[in-house]
């Protein structure tokens, strides 16, 4: 067993941007555990046929790691996967990286005043625990009946099977999300038939990709300021559109009437047109991108059923409506564990329940980090630090300050020292957020997303700027958490050398 002050889980933007903070903050004494064979998190695991981001690349990157070599205005997931392979090499952080190390579980001891985390590859300790698994790592296959029965290859999106071949084959796709969009039209040429099951019909603007000239990348590694202030015009106008999302959802009508228009010029079946138009407020799910997308919906090829998968017979798949289809292959883009986090049920606190259980009436942190009860540990993308608009990493980063200023508190009370966030200063962070809520489009459009709990909570979205969050996370108050010190007999120091020396002993029995 070997202890280290800070473990990381997860190597995708949360983990790698963490370790890349830990090594500018001083702090070498870290691991990251990683349950895959490599780096990348989503960008590693979603390969499907199409796959890339939906926010413009320069603002889709660490600001401390800008790049001037984006092929794509919207890139797609080889491209930004190698992006993240690179940072880690720039940064040093192989050494750093135990890879195949599926964290299994993770149990505070109030004792010894660490964590002790069970992988795949082995135990570890840490003072601080930093979870960086993401919201998008889980994928969820909705339970079909007789789902157990298709005789044909069923997988998940980010699950591609790339070693079956649609050529040819009648393909179901079902959902009608952020990567379904981008898998239909790159199947469509491919497929001898493309059934689309959809429960709900999504808003989908165009997607304004191109490539990156050559002389934009020239003026970006000459002059770093240009890719700089290309990033901060790009967040600049998101930044702008938040006040329509969060406070005046009516001012989002003129966007809603450029998506009509959208779809009436690139649908001319007006039957067709009627089952993609939506009937919520445009922003209410999260607004699609793509150019290609309702082409692909007009080829002779596709059809569309306006109603969901409700069950499985045989071959033959039926819509809740009662429309029958014949498939080869089913293809599910339903989305991930959001608001039920696998990771959750392995996380132990101080009171011997897990986050999971803790979280059973709905996921609730301070300041999107900290929970009650489960000292010294934090996540990064936690409990309402979603965006409907903008780039992830800007709130990603924002984490990472009160992740650094939250070690540097720990430094200042010594040794053995742990933070647990108090029950009501959780409670008064949530209330706020929740009342801001209230007056949202996620809470006013008129639809139901997968930003909402089972309660009809939405514990995913930020109600604000990211202006606002890195405000509201730049700095630690310790009057929102109790200082736990060690037991008398238990310094932090000796329970580093019991470490040292339960390491040494496992050692020496290897």
């Amino acid at each position: 067993m070997r202890h280290v002050r800070v473990a990381v889980v997860g190597s995708g933007f949360g983990g790698i941007g963490a370790a890349v903070r830990l090594r500018r903050e001083g702090v070498t004494d870290f691991v990251v555990l990683e349950r895959a064979g490599s780096v990348g998190g989503t960008w590693r695991d979603n390969t499907y046929p199409g796959c890339a981001c939906d926010v413009p690349s320069h603002l889709y990157s660490f600001s401390f790691a800008p790049s001037a070599e984006w092929p794509r205005t919207f890139s797609g997931q080889p491209h930004i996967r190698a992006y993240l392979e690179r940072v880690v090499d720039t940064f040093g952080l192989r050494p750093h990286i135990r890879t195949n190390s599926e964290v299994r579980m993770m149990r505070w001891d109030g004792q010894r005043m660490r964590w002790e985390l069970d992988t795949a590859s082995g135990r570890w300790t840490a003072d601080l625990v930093v979870s960086a698994t993401g919201p998008l790592s889980d994928p969820k296959i909705p339970d079909i009946p007789g789902l157990d029965t298709f005789p044909g290859k069923v997988f998940h999106s980010a699950r591609w099977d790339h070693g079956y071949e649609l050529r040819g084959k009648r393909v179901a796709m079902i959902g009608t999300g952020a990567s379904a969009i981008q898998i239909v039209p790159s199947i469509q040429p491919e497929v001898e038939r493309l059934t689309l099951f959809q429960r709900t019909p999504a808003w989908v603007m165009p997607r304004m990709d191109r490539e990156v000239s050559a002389t934009e990348k020239w003026l970006h590694r000459r002059l770093p300021f240009t890719t700089e202030a290309r990033r901060r015009v790009l967040w600049g106008i998101r930044e702008l559109q938040v006040q329509a999302f969060t406070k005046r959802p009516d001012e989002l009508g003129l966007v809603e009437n450029l998506a009509k228009a959208n779809i009436r010029r690139s649908i001319k079946d007006p039957v067709l047109r009627a089952k993609l138009t939506p009937s919520y407020r445009i922003g209410c799910k999260r607004i699609l991108l793509s150019s290609t997308y309702y082409p692909a919906l007009a080829k002779d090829n596709v059809d569309l059923v306006a109603s969901g998968l409700s069950e499985v017979r045989g071959s033959t798949l039926v819509a809740a409506d009662g429309t029958e289809t014949e498939a080869d292959a089913i293809v599910f883009g339903t989305g991930f564990h959001v608001t039920d986090m696998p990771i959750a049920e392995r996380v132990v606190g101080a009171e011997g329940h897990t986050l999971a259980e803790s979280w059973k009436d709905g996921m609730a942190s301070l300041r999107g980090a900290t929970a009650a009860g489960f000292p010294n540990w934090m996540t990064i993308i936690g409990p309402n630090t979603g965006l409907g608009n903008s780039s992830m990493i800007l709130m990603i980063e924002a984490q990472l300050n009160y992740m650094a200023d939250y070690l540097r508190q720990l430094d200042v009370l010594g040794p053995g020292s742990a933070l647990d966030a108090r029950k009501p200063a959780v409670d008064a962070w949530n209330h706020r957020v929740q009342e801001r809520m209230k007056r949202t489009v996620w809470s006013t459009g008129g639809c139901t997303s997968w930003y909402l709990d089972s309660s009809g909570r939405n514990t995913t979205i930020w109600p604000g700027t990211t202006t606002e969050f890195r405000s509201a996370t730049r700095r630690v108050n310790l009057f929102e958490y109790e200082v736990l010190r060690p037991p008398r007999g238990h310094s932090g120091a000796a329970a580093r050398a019991a470490a040292g020396a339960e390491a040494d002993r496992e050692g020496a029995a290897a």
